[in-house]
């Protein structure tokens, strides 16, 4: 290994040594499940999911179902009305951030493989959903029955919440098939983080006739004990607004290798676009006080299968599992991971309008 590469790996480490520390007791429980794929994938909260996730004692052991990976290039996916909030063209600031175009002179150069992730578990509606629990569970009729709250169009108020556990997820700056080893996806930089991707979704959601607060509080300056925070910094936002109804944690996820990256893609209307992944927690043995999560599953297998009619290939396999991050909080409550840290912030951020729009067909019918 180069020398170059070591001074600049070992830099990385000092920066990051006080977040590595926190989390390293939540990694270590996480790790046979965040790489028991064939692809070697660790998720976005995997370094804090000590606050969100769970296995009951009294839990039959069951292995998770192998996951399936279905790929096809971009031109094979079908085009659809996606409008666009973000371009090549757009001018954002990197002052602090990685740049593609910048000297890399001397540093690894590493390939970035694009996926389009589909068909994984097992088909309700226009969806999928990867069941992780083991449990024989009647999707199909939670889809069909009714939503278990309602959003109010053109309201005065807040009608959704959209935060960020881990503000500092980030993406790269441009569609590219590499990245150099100075590369690091984190940042409280906005035009290139995950509040980024909130702000597309804030502002396609309200052309929608959705009032929308969107809170950009930091969460993870630390990792350890984020979901604790984000959880105090939810409750003070619905008692603040009470006419909330819809709550969601945005994220990105992370797959792949550090020598080989991997961006999860489809084609909307002629774009290349992140895709999307919902996670909906589990509380079957009622252990975790989550009283209320076959009200968010409910509105899960809604958008998943909305987003099957309007968007093909929009959506990852929706995760059900036995977690709960922050969704006990309130029945709209939601994780979404938007992307991976190999897409770009122009992917993501159309990914997010087409969310928009799927939301609103979702709430509105």
């Amino acid at each position: 290994m180069k020398i170059h590469r070591r001074a600049i790996l070992a830099a990385k480490a000092v920066l990051a040594a006080a977040m590595i520390a926190a989390a390293g007791f939540s990694l270590t429980q996480r790790l046979p499940e965040c790489f028991g794929s064939d692809d070697t994938a660790l998720a976005a909260a995997a370094f804090t999911l000590t606050d969100g996730r769970y296995r009951p004692a009294s839990e039959p052991s069951t292995a998770a179902p192998q996951v399936q990976r279905e790929e096809k290039s971009v031109a094979e996916t079908k085009p659809s009305e996606a409008r666009q909030v973000m371009n090549s063209e757009t001018k954002r600031d990197k002052t602090g951030y990685y740049d593609s175009f910048a000297d890399h002179s001397g540093e690894t150069r590493y390939d970035i493989t694009e996926k389009t992730i589909l068909s994984t578990g097992t088909q309700v509606g226009s969806g999928w959903v990867w069941n992780r629990t083991g449990l024989d569970f009647d999707f199909d009729a939670l889809l069909h029955a009714p939503l278990p709250f309602s959003v109010q169009k053109n309201s005065k108020t807040p009608q959704v919440l959209i935060y960020h556990t881990h503000t500092g997820e980030g993406y790269l700056d441009a569609d590219t098939d590499g990245f150099y080893e100075s590369y690091y996806s984190h940042t409280q930089n906005e035009d290139f983080n995950v509040v980024g991707v909130g702000d597309a979704l804030a502002e396609a959601l309200e052309k929608q006739g959705i009032a929308v607060q969107h809170d950009k509080t930091v969460h993870d300056s630390t990792y350890n004990g984020s979901y604790d925070r984000s959880a105090e910094t939810v409750n003070a936002d619905l008692e603040e607004n009470g006419d909330i109804k819809i709550v969601l944690d945005i994220h990105r996820d992370a797959l792949g290798s550090e020598d080989n990256k991997v961006k999860t893609v489809c084609g909307q209307n002629g774009e290349k676009t992140a895709q999307m992944m919902i996670l909906s927690g589990c509380d079957y043995y009622g252990e975790r006080g989550f009283d209320n999560w076959q009200n968010n599953l409910n509105f899960a297998l809604k958008l998943q299968n909305a987003a099957g009619e309007m968007y093909p290939n929009l959506m990852r396999p929706l995760s059900f599992d036995f977690f709960a991050y922050n969704e006990y909080i309130c029945d709209g409550s939601l994780l979404i991971e938007i992307g991976t840290d190999a897409n770009s912030i122009d992917e993501a951020q159309r990914a997010a309008v087409c969310l928009a729009d799927v939301i609103a067909k979702v709430v509105t019918e």
